[in-house]
């Protein structure tokens, strides 16, 4: 499990900034819940305060950490995003740092970068409450720990300036950090709105009768699904499309098509078909279900997108109550829903550990806070005083210059087409 995530010089974040998912409030946790850290952290703000940010430094550190080894060319350099309000920032390193908890071990892994090279990478465990170096990299100088296996030692001959030596230690199946770097591997992130609307199954085919029992829980309309592989000339068609000198034929497509209730009793519509609203919940399915069979983290930008906040109290639910999420997935979101922070259906959708603000200083620079900070009172309407600015992180909107844009006129007194 994630118990904290720490980022700075990264987009806005100009100072370090750090989400941090130990309970301050241990009386809102669930009495029998097998889990130490929580299982929800929703982060609200205004618009470009950052929100979403945070969650691109988390992305971005897990992609160093799977792909360094094969994206970054020796003496390429590396794609980083400094803090752009700052001349002086882009001279400073990047840094990335989470503390996490596998299999009832910590860990803290992370590290600092420039354009050029990884400035230091450290690793520890801590098996009996103590500190354990497993690896500490400053610059070209690898420092290791007494129970570090020999094989590390090894791995560093073979490390490049811009490759992170986790990410290479784990291609050469070094054991002592495979733990860390499985644990990035299993996150699940919500993929791009130009990727989930595709109608060809892939891995999500196992998924089909747990995302179809979703959907129709949800009041879709839909009533089930069919798999229909595509037709031997569509096939065909194909694969003569298909560049010449490849070894074999790719298999044949299948489309999950909805089957909804129509006059005649049946109507198949495909994915594209549906509402946007059905569109979203399909697109967060199957990430969900694999956080909850895994216990790992599912980080998803916009979580309530086009959802009723019923549907998505209700996703959120999931993942709060043991008995749907007995291993401890986690779901760590941005939202502009501020029904969230209230009660829907009668029950609390978020407590406060689980709530996050963003909002931006006077440079520009996000800065990341709970709303524990404020010490709210377990029966407060937090939605109302979020509205009322309480908590700050709201847009400070001039009415005068709002008013302003929006009757300003061309020139030419007449509208603009589009």
């Amino acid at each position: 499990m994630l118990l904290s995530f720490r980022a700075a010089n990264h987009r806005s974040l100009r100072t370090e900034q750090q989400l941090l998912l130990t309970p301050v409030y241990p009386a809102d946790q669930p009495e029998d819940a097998p889990w130490e850290a929580l299982t929800v952290a929703g982060i609200f703000g205004a618009n470009a305060s950052g929100k979403s940010n945070v969650l691109d430094a988390f992305q971005y550190m897990t992609y160093m950490v799977r792909w360094s080894f094969r994206e970054n060319e020796p003496g390429a350099g590396i794609e980083r995003h400094p803090f752009a309000l700052d001349d002086a920032m882009a001279d400073e390193p990047s840094m990335f740092a989470v503390d996490v908890e596998i299999d009832g071990i910590r860990y803290t892994y992370g590290f600092a970068l420039n354009d050029n090279k990884i400035v230091e990478e450290w690793m520890y465990s801590y098996p009996l409450k103590k500190r354990r170096v497993i690896f500490h990299r400053q610059g070209d100088h690898f420092d290791y720990g007494e129970h570090s296996r020999k094989g590390l030692r090894q791995v560093e001959e073979l490390a490049e300036p811009n490759v992170l030596f986790l990410s290479l230690a784990s291609r050469s199946k070094q054991e002592v950090v495979q733990p860390v770097y499985e644990w990035f591997q299993r996150i699940a992130w919500r993929t791009s709105s130009k990727d989930f609307l595709t109608p060809f199954l892939g891995p999500q085919i196992r998924y089909t009768d747990r995302i179809t029992d979703l959907l129709r829980a949800a009041d879709t309309g839909i009533v089930g699904t069919e798999v229909v592989e595509e037709s031997e000339e569509e096939y065909a068609a194909r694969v003569a499309r298909l560049k010449r000198g490849e070894d074999r034929a790719p298999s044949r497509r299948k489309q999950l098509y909805f089957r909804h209730q129509g006059a005649d009793g049946k109507a198949l519509l495909s994915l594209r078909e549906q509402s946007t609203g059905t569109q979203s919940l399909y697109r967060l399915a199957r990430p969900i279900f694999v956080a909850l069979d895994l216990g790992t983290p599912f980080v998803v930008d916009e979580l309530d997108a086009s959802m009723h906040p019923i549907l998505t109290a209700q996703l959120i639910r999931m993942f709060r109550d043991e008995a749907t999420n007995p291993r401890g997935a986690q779901l760590i979101f941005t939202s502009h829903d501020v029904s969230l922070l209230g009660r829907i259906a009668g029950e609390d959708v978020l407590l406060r550990d689980h709530i996050w603000f963003t909002e931006k200083d006077e440079c520009g620079g996000t800065e990341l806070f709970p709303v524990s900070e404020f010490k709210p009172r377990s029966e407060e309407n937090r939605e109302r005083r979020y509205l009322a600015g309480r908590y700050g992180a709201v847009p400070l909107v001039s009415d005068e210059l709002f008013a302003a844009a929006l009757g300003s006129r061309g020139d030419s007194g007449d509208a603009e087409e589009f």
